[in-house]
């Protein structure tokens, strides 16, 4: 029998940013981007006993079949929803503004200009900053009316077997997909080491907006946007089996620019009267003014 979800379960973090949150302590590794907080002081509470973030894993867990995606990839990458310049789209995203977060007080647009910040003054280059900058874009989702399920969370293979490496696995008893006959297989309908480009992820921020941005980034900086929260991968290498050489070599790429999504708050917020000019320069030289959302 399905699952039948109330309308009040579908968004059970109080902010988006939890998840993130979550990450912090399952996977502590600040390196050099904050240097202003230890690692303890990141929302270092027993997240994953959390029970609003246990929640949300079960639900996304049980919803995330493959049809699920298929379906929420033909609704939003015709790309129909709306036009709008990056900065009205940044203005847009800012209605996401997150109450709750004790690590910061800043809108969506500060956290994101604190992330290509500290990517910036590692001296990578430009388009990574411009990465650092557009990764949590694709939360716009939200503001169509998506579940928090089907805007954040770690990302992972659909059309094959859930790994038991993915948190909180053992939710996926209750997705319909682990009793299809081929979806419930290692490779499912995948074939070994086909390349990450031919398998079809969860629905969520990532995948949105690496289909956003794909015709202006290099490679390298849209495996950040696609992967950076695939973390069943990146983090316990649980679908080598799908990976091919190359896929392996790019994820170098994905590796570098975590720390900087996960340890780049502050309670100083970014300086926009004096960044201002070198952002829209920036987006200027990559991007079309207004793009389809």
């Amino acid at each position: 029998m399905k699952e039948v979800i109330r309308s009040d379960q579908q968004n059970p973090l109080s902010s988006l940013d939890q998840w993130e949150d979550d990450l912090l302590a399952r996977y502590p590794d600040p390196k050099t981007i904050n240097q202003e907080k230890d690692t303890e002081e990141f929302r270092n509470y027993e997240s994953s006993e959390k029970a609003s973030v246990k929640e949300f894993y079960r639900l996304q867990h049980i919803n995330q079949t493959f049809d699920f995606v298929s379906r929420k990839r033909a609704d939003y990458l015709k790309f129909d929803q709306m036009e709008m310049s990056v900065w009205e789209a940044f203005d847009f995203l800012n209605k996401l503004v997150d109450d709750s977060d004790p690590d910061t007080d800043l809108d969506q647009f500060q956290h994101l200009l604190q992330t290509s910040e500290a990517i910036r003054l590692q001296g990578h280059p430009d388009w990574m900053v411009l990465v650092g900058l557009f990764h949590d874009m694709g939360k716009v989702l939200c503001l169509f009316g998506e579940p928090q399920w089907a805007v954040v969370g770690d990302s992972y293979p659909v059309g094959c077997a859930f790994s038991d490496r993915i948190v909180f696995s053992e939710f996926f008893a209750k997705n319909p997909d682990v009793h299809h006959p081929l979806y419930s297989t290692k490779y499912g309908i995948y074939e070994p080491n086909c390349g990450l480009d031919k398998v079809i992820m969860t629905w969520g921020h990532d995948e949105y907006v690496y289909h956003l941005l794909k015709d202006y980034l290099p490679e390298e900086g849209l495996y950040m946007l696609r992967y950076h929260s695939f973390y069943p991968q990146h983090r316990e290498n649980a679908y080598d089996h799908l990976m091919n050489s190359h896929d392996k070599e790019m994820f170098k790429w994905v590796n570098l620019f975590n720390p900087f999504d996960l340890y780049s708050k502050s309670p100083v917020p970014p300086n926009w009267k004096e960044l201002k000019p070198y952002y829209e320069n920036l987006v200027a030289k990559y991007l079309p003014a207004k793009l389809r959302f």
